[in-house]
């Protein structure tokens, strides 16, 4: 069963750091996207950052550009999301995907197509 096993994930101070990883055990073929997405509860998952498999395509959000960095290690079937200077309204379930398309909506880009989902992390920032 394919399988994305996230971490990193926790409770932090405004300005500090976390780094979210993402797993895709079930090695997921035909994937042509890895991304992360978070979501607090009553609003729309939101596109945070997104990587071309090959590294041909890279996506940042307005609201963490700057601040988060997404990177991946293709040989482990890993993608990770480096989040510098959290800030509280960072706080939010951060969930990663893979997929084979992404749709672009008016401020992000999400998946489409045959796609997978972590279970999610939470990630909470203090003021």
């Amino acid at each position: 069963q394919v399988q994305l096993v996230e971490s990193g994930g926790g409770s932090v101070q405004a300005g500090g750091s976390l780094r979210l990883s993402c797993e895709d055990s079930g090695n997921t073929p035909n994937i042509n996207f890895r991304g992360w997405f978070r979501q607090v509860p009553g609003k729309e998952r939101e596109g945070v950052a997104i990587l071309g498999f090959r590294n041909d395509f890279t996506f940042t959000a307005d609201s963490v550009k700057g601040r988060f960095t997404i990177s991946q290690d293709n040989a482990k079937n890993t993608v990770y999301l480096q989040m510098n200077s959290l800030k509280p309204e960072d706080t939010a379930a951060y969930f990663c995907a893979v997929s084979s398309s992404i749709t672009r909506r008016v401020s992000d880009y999400y998946p489409v197509g045959v796609t997978r989902w972590g279970q999610g992390t939470q990630v909470t920032v203090s003021s």
